[in-house]
């Protein structure tokens, strides 16, 4: 096999396995607090939650830049090969996890922490190892792979977990598997083969500039910044002194000024450094700052637009359409294919055209046609026909597919060779901390929402199931003061009334309910629809603010300008029947040659 083919298929491998983890988690949750015996509902479970959503992205973002850097030191395979042995750890701790209760919950936590260090290593080395691998006019048909398996990796995360989610605990002889294992075991064989592969074939071919020093002020300050303020985005999602989440919380006020005060620090310090760690000066190329800008807007639409889909679905949809809370993780999954099918159906296609044509027009109506799938989600009645939903995720993965490759070949193909591992780990950096700063927004824009809306929205319901007062307004109440609750309560596919209704009975003048008033109010179905009324104003918009912020990312995108390729003097991309031009260089000039965006050219093909 040529060399550049066996970059690509392990580089997908690994992008699609470490993003695959980053969502497997997601539907799965009720799965995994079930089987290690944690219940998600009490207070004290909900950092266990949040960790266990959000803890992985935080260490991946936090660390991409840094190892980037490092990659362009030290060797970019070395690197890739050592993330993909750390990644396999993780997950083999994972699988082999012995305990249970609350110290299970937080070994759980601590591996994939381990798995998302494993992570990062291939996050930041796979464009660049395709970089250094494929001739400039093959990229972008490299990048189409390799970011639908990044992207696309994170539905078939969903569907996976919503799969295993389904199966029943296995027996195997006298050992159990419990189900909750399998979520964790999948990624087991395919870490271990994936890590031999890639100690045997990948090698060093990249084009590294001797004498550079690591920056260690410049990673310090990043590394604090960043985790500062991930970390506190994370807390501020939690529940604080009676309020339903914690941004007034002095720790989360304090973390965020903190980090932002670190990150400012850390653009001073890049600025003065001989070798640092963020080259700022990349971002005088317009190609390049377009399409990280870019890339940056469609990840806090994107991140946040998934976690949704799956509330939306498991706590509304599938409960009202009769699915048993067995049957709906599942469901979930297979409900959300059409995405991925039409990422795969535009990702490669996108980058094969990019290559012949450019990115600036294909990458821009990419993204435009996202935007106005936000929009038509945004005004979709919550209780939709799903050939509306399916529609709509079909035309949303379309959009996505037809921006990423072009885009992360224009980033990547914009910077000189012995860069390259510090701009993907820049252009990784920017799309999984966009992810996580949109799991806090698209958090906080629904939690706001139902705060506003739940009370009315469960009164009414209340009513309609006969409970009379005072008891509707007390147990109407109790909802209502925990918004928070609510949510977790819909996104884990649970019906939480029995531990509400525990709660309203301490409240004095409550009153004993009916048992079959009692049996309305536990039905699966009756909380999806006590709180859909709420609901679909905060998803209305969360979703609008996603059409915005995708608009916005596709008028940068447009703004990148002509087809610019760094070093390289002239670009005439061949017609199917002509003959074959002399290939261009699958590396350029070394450092030196001349100034970041001088040596490149923008033609029009």
């Amino acid at each position: 096999m040529e060399y550049k083919w066996t970059v690509l298929s392990n580089t997908t491998l690994g992008g699609l396995l470490a993003s695959l983890d980053g969502t497997i988690v997601l539907i799965s949750l009720p799965v995994i607090f079930n089987g290690i015996g944690v219940n998600p509902l009490l207070p004290g479970s909900f950092p266990l939650l949040i960790w266990l959503l959000l803890g992985y992205g935080v260490v991946t973002a936090t660390l991409l830049v840094t190892f980037g850097r490092l990659s362009d030191m030290w060797g970019r395979a070395r690197m890739y090969n050592l993330g993909f042995a750390i990644f396999s750890t993780g997950s083999i701790l994972l699988f082999i996890e012995p305990w249970t209760g609350a110290t299970g919950a937080w070994a759980l936590v601590g591996f994939r922490l381990i798995q998302a260090v494993g992570a990062a290593f291939l996050f930041a080395n796979s464009a660049a190892l395709l970089t250094d691998a494929f001739p400039a006019n093959e990229r972008g048909k490299a990048m189409g792979v390799n970011q639908v398996a990044f992207i696309g990796g994170s539905l078939v995360g969903l569907i996976t977990g919503g799969i295993l989610a389904s199966i029943p605990d296995l027996h195997i002889g006298p050992f159990l598997l419990p189900t909750w294992r399998l979520i964790f075991l999948v990624s087991v064989p395919v870490g271990v083969v994936g890590t031999i592969w890639a100690y045997a074939r990948l090698r060093e071919i990249s084009v590294r500039r001797t004498g550079q020093k690591i920056d260690f002020l410049g990673n310090g300050t990043f590394a604090l910044g960043l985790t500062l303020l991930l970390v506190s985005i994370t807390y501020g999602l939690l529940p604080y002194n009676g309020q339903p989440m914690g941004w007034s919380n002095p720790w989360v006020v304090s973390g965020l000024a903190a980090g932002v005060g670190a990150l400012f620090l850390f653009l001073y310090i890049e600025s003065r450094v001989a070798d640092p760690m963020f080259k700022l000066g990349l971002f005088r190329n317009r190609s390049f700052a377009a399409g990280n800008s870019s890339a940056f807007l469609g990840s806090i639409a994107r991140g946040g637009m998934m976690l949704t889909l799956v509330v939306w679905f498991q706590g509304i949809w599938l409960p009202l359409h009769g699915y048993s809370f067995s049957e709906i993780p599942l469901w979930a999954g297979i409900f959300m294919m059409p995405m991925i099918f039409g990422f795969l159906t535009a990702g490669p296609l996108s980058g094969w055209i990019s290559d012949r044509k450019g990115p600036r027009v294909i990458a821009t109506l990419g993204i435009s046609i996202a935007s106005a799938t936000f929009f038509f989600l945004a005004f979709l009645p919550l209780n939709f026909q799903y050939w509306e939903m399916g529609v709509l995720l079909y035309a949303q993965g379309i959009g996505m597919g037809m921006f990423a490759a072009p885009n992360a070949a224009s980033v990547m193909s914009s910077v000189p060779a012995e860069n390259r591992g510090a701009a993907s780990g820049m252009l990784a950096t920017l799309q999984n901390s966009g992810q996580q700063i949109s799991m806090a927004i698209f958090f906080t824009i629904i939690i706001v929402g139902l705060a506003s809306g739940l009370h009315g929205s469960v009164s009414g319901a209340l009513v309609a199931a006969h409970v009379g007062q005072p008891d509707a307004g007390i147990l109407s109440g109790v909802v209502a003061s925990n918004p928070t609750g609510a949510l977790f309560g819909a996104f884990l596919g649970e019906n939480p009334m029995q531990s509400l209704l525990y709660a309203a009975a301490t409240v004095p003048g409550w009153q004993p309910l009916p048992p079959n008033v009692e049996q309305t109010l536990l039905a699966p179905h009756f909380f999806a629809g006590a709180i859909s009324t709420a609901f679909g104003t905060a998803l209305s918009e969360a979703f609008l603010f996603a059409g915005v912020v995708t608009a916005a990312a596709a008028l940068i995108s447009w703004m990148r300008g002509e087809r610019y390729i760094y070093g390289q003097t002239h670009e005439t991309p061949r017609t199917p029947g002509a003959p074959a031009a002399a290939p261009p260089p699958t590396s350029d000039p070394p450092a030196g040659a001349a100034a970041v965006g001088s040596p490149g050219i923008r033609s029009r093909p």
